[in-house]
């Protein structure tokens, strides 16, 4: 098949996302609000454009580390400014964790970290914003997504796999994910390959 052959053209990327969460939420068997399924949609319809993901510096597009970005937060100057951030905190995890989280292996941090800073990220910001006008619109939302942080990043994982032509299992870099993260998906996977995970396996990982 020719690169030409594997690009399908579609009208709107919010309708091409929608689809793709909603089949991908069926078979990692999770479930949640309309509303959050919705955001996960325009969330990945954002980042379609890289513009919106990386931070210019130094004339060439880069990604700060999460660290820099919870430092928005600590630092802000109002709350405007720090629920903005911690909302780009969150985002920004939910989305490498689940769309790049296998390249981690030989990364200073793994996956696990990304799932810790987003899911708390999210569990603040839906916190801070109790009792406001955001918060009626979007606190449930950002709390949801702050519980079931893990679950969100099996549901892009499995939006990213569906778009891959090969769908090659690294059966070693699955169970580590799986190990570091409880991830139902890695779960899942290691089975059809017909390994069983094990948590009381001695297993240390080091950065």
């Amino acid at each position: 098949m020719t690169a030409e052959e594997r690009v399908t053209p579609v009208a709107s990327l919010v309708e091409f996302f929608k689809d793709a969460v909603a089949d991908a939420m069926q078979r990692q068997n999770v479930h949640a609000d309309d509303h959050t399924a919705f955001y996960v949609v325009n969330l990945l319809a954002l980042f379609a454009r890289s513009e919106a993901l990386f931070d210019p510096v130094a004339d060439r597009p880069t990604l700060r580390p999460l660290a820099a970005m919870l430092a928005d937060a600590v630092w802000a100057n109002d709350r405007d400014e720090r629920n903005f951030a911690l909302q780009r905190l969150g985002d920004v995890s939910l989305f490498m964790a689940g769309f790049f989280g296998d390249g981690f292996a030989t990364k200073p941090v793994d996956v696990d970290y990304y799932v810790q800073m987003g899911g708390s990220a999210y569990g603040s910001l839906s916190g801070n914003l109790r009792g406001t006008v955001r918060g009626r619109a979007y606190g449930a939302v950002f709390a949801e997504l702050a519980a079931k942080f893990q679950d969100f990043v099996d549901v892009l994982s499995d939006v990213r796999d569906q778009a891959q032509a090969s769908h090659d299992v690294d059966v070693l870099r699955l169970y580590e994910v799986w190990l570091r993260t409880r991830s139902n998906r890695a779960a899942r996977l290691l089975r059809l390959a017909g390994v069983e995970p094990n948590q009381l396996l001695d297993v240390e990982f080091k950065h």
